[in-house]
């Protein structure tokens, strides 16, 4: 079992990575668990399907009563009813400010459990409990969000996690997407942070068919990548931008194509093609390594039918409403080379030859 310790001012808590980390609630977090008057599990239901008895079992050192909610699986839990109806459950049940929440399921889940801990009564306490491989970017550094029909995450809050405890024995039931969701998040961090680290997942012929002992070893250095930034950078002021690599473009793609239709990973690696494309004018990225990224991605199933699906003007409509735009223009992440990241503001008529542009270099492809 591996341990990565995130210390934010005010705030410290330890990442946990392994196959036998459900044991942890019986040692390292029994005070935790017990200072807490009343404890619920919000549950991705397809998740609570295959392994809530497990956690469950886990848990069950504490002889107590332990509130379940099951929520949608996916993206489909991110929104303002699921929230709201979380709320009043949690009300229904007699939860205090001395109350815990664990989330159960992938980033969606995380994202909804820690924005539902961030404004249940003020704020209280909960635990991150990942079941995907894209969950190891968001489970850590206290984003909490739900989607609008407008925009991804319009509507959310920063509240760091009491603990994020990974187990990766619930990763050996993924489905193909899911992993190449998750693995989209790695070769981001990848790119930001190490030129040597991402040419060597771009020459990894397994990338998206990981074994478990690999995956942990690599999740752990996407996961300190994450953690450094945040620690860094809590609020977002500075840094931690450079952790959007892939998402202005990333999210405009997934609000087109529907929220959970394209995953937020496949979605991401559409972004980071984007991204790269813009810093072949704007930064120092050379168009090999575009191009080798674009024919990575479509080797291991990654698909960038939205580009020849949807006019231009459907994305900008997202990117306008990103969080990070201001006066008119839009923010990107772009690179002067591999592990060297720096932010931008762009107009839309740069965006809009970028994605011509793009969509010229994807010509005869899907």
């Amino acid at each position: 079992m591996a341990k990565l310790s995130v210390n934010i001012f005010n705030h410290q808590y330890d990442v946990h990575i392994g196959t036998d980390t459900f044991g942890l609630f019986a040692t390292e977090y029994a005070g935790l668990l017990e200072s807490a008057d009343r404890i619920a599990i919000i549950a991705d239901e397809y998740v609570a399907e295959l392994y809530l008895p497990l956690l469950q079992e886990a848990l069950k050192v504490l002889n107590r009563d332990i509130s379940i909610k099951r929520v949608p699986a996916g993206e489909k839990c991110k929104t303002m009813a699921v929230f709201t109806d979380c709320q009043s459950f949690l009300l229904g049940e007699k939860f205090t400010r001395d109350s815990l929440l664990i989330a159960f399921g992938g980033g969606a889940c995380g994202d909804l459990t820690g924005f539902v801990a961030a404004t249940y009564m003020r704020g209280i306490r909960y635990i991150q409990c990942p079941t995907t491989i894209l969950a190891h970017d968001s489970a850590v550094g206290g984003k909490t969000a739900i989607n609008m029909p407008e925009g991804k995450n319009m509507v959310g809050a920063f509240h760091q996690p009491s603990s994020v405890i990974f187990n990766t024995r619930l990763l050996n039931t993924l489905p193909p997407r899911e992993i190449r969701s998750g693995m989209a998040e790695l070769v981001k961090h990848a790119f930001i942070s190490n030129e040597d680290w991402a040419n060597e997942l771009l020459a990894n012929p397994a990338f998206t068919q990981p074994s478990i002992p690999w995956l942990s070893t690599e999740l752990l250095r996407g996961i300190k990548v994450k953690a450094d930034i945040v620690i860094e950078d809590e609020f977002e002021h500075s840094t931690r931008k450079y952790l959007n690599f892939g998402h202005t473009f990333g999210h405009a793609v997934e609000a087109v194509c529907g929220f959970g239709e394209l995953s937020h990973g496949e979605s991401v690696m559409i972004g980071m093609a984007y991204a790269l494309l813009l810093s072949e004018t704007y930064g120092s990225i050379n168009e090999e390594k575009t191009n080798e990224f674009i024919a990575f991605a479509m080797k291991h199933g990654y698909s960038f039918r939205p580009i020849h699906d949807y006019p231009f003007s459907s994305f900008i409509t997202y990117m306008e409403k990103d969080k990070k735009a201001s006066f008119g223009k839009l923010q990107f992440v772009l690179l002067n080379g591999i592990g060297r990241p720096f932010s931008k503001e762009l107009t839309s008529l740069q965006c809009e030859k970028a994605f011509d542009q793009l969509k010229q270099r994807l010509e005869g492809t899907v």
